[in-house]
């Protein structure tokens, strides 16, 4: 079941819940990021578990969203669709085209649909519905499951200046959500898309280092979670350029000091820039195949 933690950053906003009154919300696809955001939006109080009704061939994953959350479910993704003011289109890139020709007689301009497949363009989604339809492309992460994901929204040609606010509020109930150019999603899916595995294995490395020098290894794992975690809060709590933090703990001198010179010897700028760079540059070969 896909949990979020009670407390955490959430970025919604009392007029989020408003600008969801009257509205209807169909996931197609319920698999682990469709049933995050529908757990988000029904923690939230964007939605109430009965307008929100999620579709997948999977009947055991949809007996567990009904029993969990109490929201409706279907194995139809066009009754899905006609019942639905907002359309989350959760499925993964290489079943999109089937989707779209499945939804296309029942989508229409009054709709708004939102996409979260990675490398799927708006062009795309746009020529496999009808005309002029409202498209949004989302690239989440996986931390949204924390409750802390970080998420970019672009809109496509037809797409309402307001359509991107439903987009935001949803995203905003599983972490931060921003809006970019869509030409700019690629370094979105470099960046925070692929950036939590880096993480991990930052994580991974410090928790490693800790047991060589004597602590047990689950005590190791957690001090440098949380010291990531700690981290991070840090820069966006307190709105502070990372350098001027990192200096913050650097004493002339000091530990800290000598462990940076090693991370410095060691490239860790150049091999994160690197990896990043690499991401984006998969992520365009993707989208172009």
């Amino acid at each position: 079941v896909d949990r979020m933690p009670a407390k955490r950053a959430c970025i919604c906003h009392p007029e989020d819940i408003t600008m969801f009154t009257g509205k209807k919300v169909a996931i197609l696809g319920g698999g682990k990021m469709g049933g995050i955001l529908a757990r988000g939006m029904i923690t939230r109080k964007l939605l109430a578990p009965q307008n929100i009704i999620v579709s997948d061939i999977d009947t055991e994953r949809l007996e567990e969203l009904h029993s969990t959350l109490k929201l409706r479910v279907t194995g139809d993704n066009r009754q899905a669709v006609k019942q639905a003011d907002i359309v989350v289109l959760a499925v993964k890139p290489q079943n999109f085209p089937d989707l779209l020709k499945e939804i296309r007689q029942v989508s229409n301009s009054s709709k708004l649909f939102i996409s979260i497949a990675a490398g799927v363009t708006t062009e795309a989604i746009e020529k496999g519905l009808t005309k002029k339809p409202r498209v949004l492309r989302v690239m989440p992460n996986v931390a949204a499951l924390a409750g802390e994901g970080a998420a970019a929204v672009t809109r496509g040609h037809f797409a309402r200046p307001d359509d991107v606010r439903y987009a935001m509020a949803m995203l905003g109930a599983v972490g931060l959500a921003v809006e970019v150019e869509e030409k700019l999603m690629d370094a979105v899916t470099g960046l925070s898309g692929s950036g939590p595995a880096y993480c991990f294995v930052i994580i991974e490395a410090l928790a490693d280092a800790g047991v060589q020098l004597g602590l047990a290894r689950d005590l190791s794992e957690k001090l440098a979670a949380q010291t990531m975690l700690g981290a991070a809060r840090l820069c966006l709590q307190g709105n502070q350029h990372p350098a001027r933090l990192k200096n913050m703990v650097t004493s002339p001198g000091g530990t800290t000091a000598a462990g940076l010179r090693v991370l410095e010897e060691g490239k860790i700028r150049a091999t994160l820039t690197g990896a990043v760079e690499a991401a984006a540059r998969r992520a365009r070969e993707l989208a172009g195949s």
